[in-house]
């Protein structure tokens, strides 16, 4: 493969991601204890100079746990048996995640309740409040 290619023009060439394959976890007889079939992908977000500034940015502002201090996204690929369909899902992974940086979140138009639903409130925690008076306050002496 020549890179990841990541639409608006963007492509993470190879040699930025780094493929470490270790043993799976999990259920899977003989074959989980002898072939190293799980990914780990490591891919420098911080210093990749192939992603575009504001695209870099938001998504190293993101609180995502596969993202370590140094801004270095790790991807582990376990699901599949074999190791080529691991890498597979480990790039296509990368791939979604970039892809989830190249727009930017709708900014937020800030409102206001109206004067009825104020109101409406404000009747709802009357009655609530007359409901639960009336609950406990018994005097029997």
């Amino acid at each position: 493969m020549a890179g990841i290619a990541i639409r608006e023009g963007i492509t993470i060439p190879d040699h930025e991601i780094v493929e470490r394959f270790v043993r799976a976890s999990g259920a899977g007889g003989q074959n989980v204890n002898k072939v190293a079939t799980a990914v780990e992908l490591r891919f420098d977000v911080a210093r990749s100079p192939s992603l575009p500034e504001p695209v870099r940015a938001r998504l190293l502002a993101r609180r995502d746990r596969r993202m370590t201090d140094a801004g270095v996204l790790v991807i582990q690929a376990q699901r599949f048996r074999t190791q080529e369909r691991n890498r597979q899902d480990a790039r296509e992974r990368l791939q979604a995640f970039i892809d989830s940086g190249l727009r930017a979140p709708k900014p937020r138009i800030a409102t206001r309740p109206s004067r009825a639903a104020r109101e409406r409130r404000l009747v709802d925690k009357r009655q609530r409040s007359t409901i639960k008076q009336s609950r406990g306050r018994r005097d029997w002496d």
